[in-house]
């Protein structure tokens, strides 16, 4: 029934709200772009996992012939198999 009057202190907290709107999607806009950026040159990425890296070693100049054998991982039973001399009878 009556217009309602907006007290002062109602249109300065609108202000400052809408300035803070104005920040926050600005940040989000900048963490957004980043983000592309960083994945479609994901390619180039290579996390840390606290493991080495076949990407970091050096090249081997004398690498092991293709058809050397079976290899297994070391800790594994295969490996101690093949760690054993073989005994002939």
């Amino acid at each position: 029934m009556f217009p309602q009057v907006e007290h002062e202190l109602h249109k300065r907290r609108r202000g400052r709200n809408l300035g803070l709107l104005v920040v926050l999607l600005a940040f989000v806009a900048l963490v957004f772009g980043l983000s592309i950026v960083k994945i479609t040159n994901g390619d180039q990425m290579e996390g840390f996992d606290h493991r080495p890296r076949s990407s970091m070693l050096p090249k081997d100049p004398n690498p092991p012939a293709r058809n050397s054998g079976p290899i297994a991982a070391p800790g594994t039973p295969g490996a101690a198999a093949l760690s054993q001399p073989k005994v002939e009878q």
